[in-house]
């Protein structure tokens, strides 16, 4: 029922809106404009954009291959201790990103639980190089995939699928030819969300990659080193991560701005 809004429920509203807005705002009013081809245009910047850019996609791809079909077995099977599972699958959302990157360290890192075995057997050595990177970003986006897939999934109607498979398709040709095209807004959001949010990562690519110039420096990584020697390239290099936070959430409108 709309109506007039009651003056105890508006006046919060309006500090909470306020709350939200005003760093952006801040931000806006105090960015360098005059000088902002100069701070965007010098090469680490470029070389940050560049390497956050590619990390951001690789680590959505790699959500995208491996959280598609962990939501669809979250969403379409029945086993037991589906819901510790799940709450496993979320636990990225809540863990603090530093600790991330430390847990990443002692599963992946030259003398971890597997990475070391993946030293001595392949010669891979993920810590400190562009594919940790995109393994710690991956490690912090893919939640946000499984999430927004696996609503999507409960939401679409199994019948299609059961339909297919009594026509004689086999449940993965079902999963192929009927569950992805019916899902496909679903999974389209989902990987928006998870680049966006690897685009943005900090903590754990700091602590499991590094801050390397080139190899493992993405824009957040600049961004705060900026801030301790040059604030006003910091801010130039926040308007850019705004800019593209702006065109995601502009991207995603018709899903989460069109509520009735």
């Amino acid at each position: 029922m709309r109506g007039r809004v009651p003056l105890p429920l508006l006046l919060p509203a309006l500090l909470g809106l306020v709350f939200l807005l005003l760093p952006m705002v801040a931000l806006l009013v105090r960015a360098p404009w005059r000088s902002m081809p100069e701070q965007l245009s010098s090469t680490e910047v470029w070389q940050a954009l560049q390497l956050s850019l590619v990390s951001a996609t690789a680590a959505t791809a790699v959500s995208l291959v491996l959280g598609v079909p962990l939501a669809w077995v979250l969403a379409r099977t029945d086993f037991r201790g589906r819901g510790l599972v799940r709450a496993l699958v979320t636990l990225p959302l809540v863990l603090p990103p530093v600790v991330g990157g430390v847990a990443l360290l002692l599963a992946l890192g030259r003398n971890g639980v597997v990475g070391q075995w993946l030293d001595s057997w392949f010669g891979v050595t993920l810590p400190f190089t562009t594919a940790g990177v995109i393994v710690a970003e991956a490690f912090v986006a893919m939640p946000f995939l499984v999430i927004s897939v696996e609503g999507t999934l409960r939401a679409a109607d199994p019948r299609y699928e059961e339909a297919a498979t009594t026509l004689g398709a086999s449940r993965f040709t079902a999963f192929r030819r009927v569950t992805l095209p019916l899902i496909a807004p679903g999974i389209a959001a989902g990987a928006v969300l998870a680049w966006a949010r690897a685009l943005g990562e900090f903590g754990a690519t700091i602590t499991f990659a590094g801050n390397f110039p080139g190899r493992t420096q993405t824009m957040p990584l600049a961004v705060y080193l900026a801030l301790q020697s040059d604030p006003e390239a910091a801010i130039a290099l926040s308007l850019v991560l705004l800019t593209v936070s702006i065109a995601v959430l502009a991207g995603l409108r018709d899903r989460w701005m069109t509520a009735p």
